[in-house]
C-alpha cells in the first residue's frame, strides 16, 4: 500500500495546508511547514514521536507541542487523517491517500500493515446486505 509521494504531489498538499491556515487567519511558521512537508513525504502510519524524530533532523528546535499542534491542524482541514490502534496507540495518516485498505496491527510492538482483500470486502457487504444494512464506511482492524 504505501507508496512515495512525487514532489508536485507534496507541493499540492502544502498549497492546501497554507490556504487552510490563511483561511483560519493562521501564521503559516516555518515549524509548521518542515512538519506538514515530512508528514507529506512519509510513508503509511506515523506517531506523533516517529513525525517529531523526522521533523528534528531539518529542524532540532522542533517541540513536541508544535507537532501535536500541527497534525490537529492537518487533521482539521482533512489532510491527515487520525487512526487510533490498540491501547491508544494513535497514528496519522495522509487523508485520502490511497484507496480504501485495513490494518494489521502487532500487539507486540505496534507495527501496523496496510492491506486489501476483495474477499473480504465482498463478505462484508454480503453480511450487512443480509441485515439489511448499507455499508457507507468501516474500519477493519485485524490484531495479533
Amino acid at each position: 500500500m504505501d507508496r512515495a509521494r512525487d514532489e508536485r504531489d507534496v507541493d499540492t498538499l502544502m498549497g492546501q495546508f497554507h490556504e487552510y491556515l490563511s483561511k483560519k487567519q493562521l501564521k503559516s511558521t516555518r515549524q509548521r511547514d518542515v512538519i506538514a512537508r515530512q508528514f507529506f513525504m512519509s510513508e503509511g502510519h506515523l506517531s506523533i514521536e516517529e513525525l517529531l524524530a523526522l521533523s528534528r533532523k531539518e529542524n532540532p528546535r522542533i517541540g513536541y507541542a508544535t507537532v501535536y499542534r500541527t497534525l490537529k491542524l492537518l487533521t482539521e482541514c482533512g489532510l491527515a487523517a487520525m487512526r487510533r490502534f490498540g491501547e491508544g496507540q494513535t497514528m496519522y495518516e495522509t487523508a485520502g491517500d490511497s484507496a480504501h485498505h485495513d490494518h494489521l496491527i502487532c500487539v507486540e510492538c505496534g507495527h501496523v500493515l496496510e492491506f486489501h482483500s476483495e474477499a473480504i470486502e465482498r463478505e462484508q457487504d454480503r453480511v450487512a446486505r443480509s441485515f439489511g444494512f448499507n455499508v457507507i464506511r468501516h474500519r477493519h482492524e485485524l490484531y495479533g
